[in-house]
C-alpha cells in the first residue's frame, strides 16, 4: 500500500495560486474591493518601484528600492483599504466617473514553495479605459509571496515591475 503524504509540491499548488491570481483579477475587474481586500495579508507589502534607464552592465540598479528611493507605490493593507474607501465614496475626483478595468495574468510559475509560501512570478497587462478618450495599457511582471493560512491562499508581498519607464497616464489609481 502506498505511504500517502501531507507535504505538497510546487506541482501540486500551482493550479490553486493560477486560481488565486485569477480570482483576485475578476475581483478587480469586477470592482469587488472589499472582497478583494479579504485575499490580503495583514502584513502585506505592495511595492511598485520606478524603472529607470539603466547601462546593461548596470541592471541590478534598475529598479527604485523601498526604504531608499522613491516608488510608485510602497503600501500595505492599510492603506489599500484607505484607497478602497475613498474610491467607495464617490468623491474621487480621479475615478468619478469610474475607470474599466481589465487585468491579463499570464506566464504563472511557482519559482519556490516549501508547504506553506509560494514565490510566484507572474507576467501582467492592465487596461484601463476611463470617459470617453483616456486608454491607459501597463505591462511587466509580478512577483508575489503567497503564504497558505486558515486553510486560504492570502498575498503577503507584491513586487510590480513595471516595463514602463515613463507613465504616459494621468493617474494610477487602480491596483495592480
Amino acid at each position: 500500500m502506498p505511504v500517502t503524504s501531507n507535504v505538497r509540491s510546487k506541482q501540486d499548488v500551482r493550479g490553486e495560486i493560477e486560481d488565486f491570481l485569477y480570482l483576485e483579477a475578476d475581483l478587480l475587474d469586477d470592482r469587488r474591493y472589499e472582497e478583494w481586500l479579504e485575499l490580503l495579508h495583514d502584513q502585506l507589502e505592495y511595492v511598485v518601484p520606478l524603472r529607470r534607464n539603466v547601462h546593461s552592465q548596470e541592471t541590478g540598479s534598475e529598479f527604485t528600492r523601498s526604504g531608499h528611493d522613491v516608488l510608485w507605490f510602497d503600501e500595505g493593507k492599510v492603506t489599500l483599504t484607505q484607497r478602497v474607501e475613498q474610491i467607495r465614496t464617490g468623491l474621487h475626483w480621479a475615478e468619478e466617473p469610474i475607470s474599466r478595468v481589465t487585468h491579463f495574468v499570464t506566464n504563472v510559475r511557482v519559482a519556490d514553495f516549501d508547504g506553506t509560501t509560494a514565490e510566484v512570478s507572474a507576467r501582467f497587462l492592465v487596461y484601463r479605459n476611463r470617459v470617453d478618450t483616456e486608454t491607459d495599457l501597463f505591462a511587466g511582471r509580478r512577483r508575489d509571496t503567497l503564504v497558505w493560512q486558515d486553510d486560504r491562499w492570502l498575498l503577503r508581498k507584491r513586487v510590480v515591475n513595471l516595463d514602463q519607464t515613463v507613465l504616459l497616464a494621468k493617474n494610477i489609481t487602480f491596483f495592480f
